[in-house]
């Protein structure tokens, strides 16, 4: 059997669905799972990875765990996972993970698999299904040896039904590392009451065409009836016209949503490959060329600026009808 340490990332004091997703995978493949939360009040998600079927909730309470520090998060979870006799170290495909996987793989001498869309664990077997060149050709890996390092595209993995289990919280005892440098604060991201952007289930997103910054203000308005993230293309972001945290694409962000809205996005492949495996894709572009409709579920040839308006009052009309 594999022993699985699953990272539960927590915003708000919520967990996010893309950490409930992996350790539902992984507990229903067999391995026994235990999660790792840092921050202050971390306790408060034991119902959550419980649930999901997690057996222990390890909790790193200290307030140098306060705000993300790759240098502190990296020494706990390394000396965890060495301790605890784990084989499997998973948590989603979010920009922390990114930036702190990489790093473990190399102090725990293990395979690294980055943005995974399939995962299967059958004893000490472990293996991996993730993109390649772009998202163009998908491909199964198989771990030679533990251990395993590996993180979920957020949406690929169903997610189980809560069930009525706490996970034992415990806390950590590995102490704090001397720091060599101190994280006071965090900023960027875009905030506001609408779902993180890798883990919407539904996404608007604008291209180069939205041609000012405040004109994203119209995808705002549908995304807030509809309850969808806003994200953008690399041509938006290059252009000014929003932040990178909204970019969706190679360079940017990997998503998965039930439905994706692409208005004034041409389709390059740098951005297919960041939201080609979205489950609709809507497309609302001038040029009836563009090689987004070669992908699109639905295309809609004509103006952004009349079509999103006329699709926002219709959404409002049909949630009113109920």
């Amino acid at each position: 059997m594999s022993k699985a340490l699953v990272l539960a990332e927590v915003k708000e004091g919520k967990i996010k669905k893309s950490s409930l997703e992996v350790i539902h995978a992984l507990a229903t493949q067999g391995c026994e799972v235990d999660a790792i939360v840092f921050g202050p009040g971390g306790e408060g998600v034991a119902g959550d990875v419980g649930g999901q079927g997690a057996k222990k909730l390890i909790t790193v309470a200290s307030d140098t765990f306060k705000l993300y520090q790759a240098e502190a998060y990296a020494h706990v979870l390394a000396e965890t996972f060495k301790s605890g006799g784990y084989t499997i170290l998973a948590g989603p495909a979010s920009a922390l993970a990114k930036d702190l996987f990489p790093t473990l793989a190399v102090r725990l001498g293990g395979g690294y698999a980055a943005d995974c869309t399939g995962l299967e664990v059958k004893g000490t077997e472990v293996k991996v299904k993730r993109p390649l060149l772009a998202g163009k050709y998908f491909g199964w890996f198989k771990f030679k040896s533990a251990p395993a390092i590996i993180t979920v595209r957020p949406n690929v993995l169903a997610l189980g039904a809560a069930g009525s289990g706490t996970a034992a919280v415990t806390p950590s005892t590995v102490a704090a590392p001397e720091l060599k440098s101190k994280t006071t604060g965090l900023s960027g991201g875009t905030g506001g009451s609408r779902p993180d952007l890798s883990e919407a289930d539904r996404i608007v997103s604008g291209g180069r065409s939205m041609k000012a910054a405040e004109n994203f203000k119209l995808l705002e308005a549908l995304a807030d009836v509809i309850g969808a993230a806003v994200g953008a293309s690399r041509a938006a972001v290059d252009g000014g016209l929003a932040p990178h945290s909204m970019q969706v694409g190679q360079t940017g962000k990997t998503v998965n949503p039930t439905l994706y809205i692409a208005c004034g996005i041409s389709g390059a492949i740098q951005h297919l490959a960041g939201m080609k495996t979205s489950k609709v894709i809507v497309c609302i572009n001038t040029d009836a060329e563009a090689p987004i409709f070669q992908r699109a579920d639905y295309g809609l040839v004509g103006d952004l600026f009349q079509v999103v308006p006329a699709l926002t009052a219709e959404f409002k009309k049909l949630l009113a009808q109920g």
